[in-house]
């Protein structure tokens, strides 16, 4: 049985997106197997008005969804770094939002930890560990770049672990 999980990285000037394939032969449990399909961002300029950059990630999101046809997406919870950056953030995920609400979507939520922990075994892990780790679990010869999209596939190999 197949299942298309796309990974969301928010963020207003980047916002990184990765779809994989995963299956798993329903006789043997143990039997899993995960390919990716897809990976990129979407991007915004700081010139730009506020109000477009949100429609150019919602149209662009919309565009990514119809082409890639997810089953689940799987999304990484806002971390507070600065407030003004943190509005930022939520503003372009409240579009994500609307956009997955849109397409009648279910999408589950990890936090930077929950992802670390997945893929590393180690909640505090660093940013290059997670990407080789992301490389690793799709057998990849090099990290994807640029690193919005590195860390949107492991939301997304995140989402697979925990089904």
């Amino acid at each position: 049985m197949e299942k298309r999980i796309l990974g969301l990285d928010p963020g207003l000037a980047i916002l990184g997106f990765g779809l994989i394939s995963c299956t798993q032969n329903t006789a043997k449990i143990t039997d899993k197997s995960v390919k990716i399909v897809d990976f990129g961002v979407i991007q915004t300029s700081a010139n730009m008005e506020m109000g477009q950059r949100l429609c150019t990630l919602f149209d662009d999101l919309h565009t990514v969804i119809q082409e890639l046809q997810p089953d689940l997406v799987a999304v990484e919870k806002l971390f507070f770094y600065r407030m003004s950056s943190t509005i930022l953030v939520a503003q372009a995920r409240g579009v994500l939002l609307l956009a997955l609400a849109q397409h009648q979507l279910t999408y589950v939520e990890f936090t930077p930890a929950q992802i670390k922990q997945a893929l590393t075994g180690y909640g505090n892990a660093d940013k290059s560990e997670v990407q080789d780790a992301v490389a690793r679990e799709l057998d990849l010869d090099e990290i994807p770049r640029p690193d919005d999209a590195a860390d949107a596939l492991a939301v997304a190999l995140t989402a697979w672990f925990q089904s």
